[in-house]
């Protein structure tokens, strides 16, 4: 494979894996926003109005933004009706197919992030709730997590179309990182 691909998938992989990480920690701040909501409401009698909504802006970043991450670990859910019958070339062929449709997919989407990020840095939108909290920023996270899980998908697809040729990315990168 030329050397600007195996750069690139080198990179966007490092650079998935820091993220999804760092993804990992937001686990520890849901777990504690909703132990904080748990304990004003029934230790203190004091009700925080924010805490859920909080924990659900968490969690929706925490998948958003772990996407690619999943995808890169091939951990991501997967109907598997005949592929585990195919040889590893084969199933790196299908893969490779079936990115391209992904990859039309996650530009689809990102379009439309775009576009409702825009529109609530625009229009100051807020969710319509007591704590009223602005969505500026889960709609910045969604776009930052959605070109993330993009640039997975076509390196993914790289690896893919590498071993259908017989060349194993991944484990050039690996060995690299030894």
């Amino acid at each position: 494979m030329p050397k600007f691909i195996r750069v690139y998938v080198k990179t966007v992989d490092a650079a998935s894996t820091a993220v999804g990480r760092l993804a990992m920690l937001a686990i520890f701040l849901m777990i504690g926003t909703l132990l904080l909501g748990a304990v004003t409401r029934n230790i203190l009698n004091l009700p925080l109005s924010w805490t859920v909504e909080m924990a659900q802006f968490t969690m929706t970043a925490y998948y958003i933004v772990g996407g690619a991450y999943s995808m890169q670990l091939n951990s991501h859910v997967r109907m598997d009706l005949f592929y585990d019958r195919l040889s590893d070339k084969t199933k790196a062929r299908l893969d490779s197919f079936t990115s391209v449709f992904l990859v039309v997919y996650l530009v689809c989407l990102l379009i439309g992030s775009i576009s409702s990020t825009l529109y609530a840095i625009e229009y100051g939108q807020r969710k319509f709730s007591q704590w009223n909290p602005s969505l500026v920023p889960i709609k910045v996270m969604m776009v930052a997590g959605i070109v993330l899980m993009l640039l997975q998908a076509v390196s993914t697809m790289f690896k893919d179309y590498a071993k259908s040729k017989g060349v194993d990315l991944q484990q050039d990168n690996d060995n690299a990182r030894a």
